[in-house]
């Protein structure tokens, strides 16, 4: 009889515990969703889908940017980018968007911000 209670009770604080561990873990998602932005910005010179590509790696690559989408390929494209401004700046963004090497032509900065 004493094994069993044992048992529940060492069952319910195990639950109980991975309990208190779930709540922890939902309140630290929900903290670091309040502290990110989101920006849309439109990029004139890009000419295919490599472009789009290689400019999402190089943001992505960026401390405190989580995701980097791009739109459809046209004269100016449209990037909604996600990132933490504790971290990074729109400025920063900016800078690594437009100082991305041309998929023909790496030497090239062909890629610039529209206001």
């Amino acid at each position: 009889m004493k094994f069993s209670n044992i048992f529940v009770m060492a069952i319910t604080f195990m639950l109980a515990s991975t309990t208190v561990t779930f709540a922890q873990s939902t309140k630290e998602k929900v903290q670091i969703a309040d502290t990110t932005k989101t920006l849309t910005t439109k990029v004139k010179g890009i000419t295919c889908s490599t472009d789009l590509k290689m400019i999402s790696a190089n943001v992505e690559k960026l401390k405190g940017v989580s995701t980097c989408k791009a739109g459809k390929t046209g004269p100016t494209t449209t990037f909604e980018i996600v990132y933490n401004p504790a971290l990074i700046t729109e400025k920063e963004i900016h800078s690594a968007i437009q100082n991305t090497g041309s998929c023909e032509n790496p030497d090239e900065r062909p890629y610039k911000i529209k206001q």
